[in-house]
């Protein structure tokens, strides 16, 4: 029995297939999710060929330490935000032996959000070591606060997937 619910564990599978018959190797930079993401593919046997690290940097200090996201990013735009989670992404690809990363920060929930960061509100990003990147501003909505985080597990399994048969 999964941790995850089953259309995650596919999405899990189908990635950890897919990188495997290529040779390629995937670390995750979580916020909001707390390490979710990398667990749930680790929940997959054989995902030792695939996740080389996970960073689960939930607060500015560790952004900073363990990602190398600018200061001046977080004081301009927040934690949550495009600029953020593109600057994670870039310090998780580089401060790992992997191919691909994805990162995510966001507001999950039940509080924390405001009128220009509402709860539900999470960005997404996806970046390969040639240079491609996605972007993704996902608005789930106040759908509580596991339902935000697992949806945007999705979303990540799913950028990662796009990203790596976009080359």
């Amino acid at each position: 029995m999964s941790l995850f619910p089953p259309d995650i564990e596919e999405l899990a599978q189908k990635l950890v297939w897919d990188f495997t018959s290529r040779g390629h190797m995937v670390s995750t930079a979580e916020s909001c999710t707390g390490g979710l993401i990398a667990g749930a593919l680790t929940e997959i046997a054989g995902s030792s060929a695939v996740v080389d690290r996970g960073f689960v940097t939930y607060t500015n200090d560790a952004k900073m330490d363990m990602l190398g996201v600018s200061p001046a990013t977080l004081g301009m735009f927040g934690a949550v935000s495009k600029e953020t989670a593109l600057q994670m992404a870039h310090g998780a690809l580089y401060r790992s032996r992997a191919e691909f990363t994805v990162a995510v920060t966001g507001i999950a929930g039940p509080g924390g959000g405001s009128a220009l960061k509402p709860v539900g509100l999470v960005h997404l990003a996806a970046k390969r070591r040639c240079g491609h990147i996605i972007h993704r501003e996902m608005h789930y909505s106040d759908i509580g606060r596991d339902q935000v985080r697992l949806a945007t597990v999705r979303t990540a399994f799913e950028m990662l997937i796009e990203l790596s048969q976009s080359v």
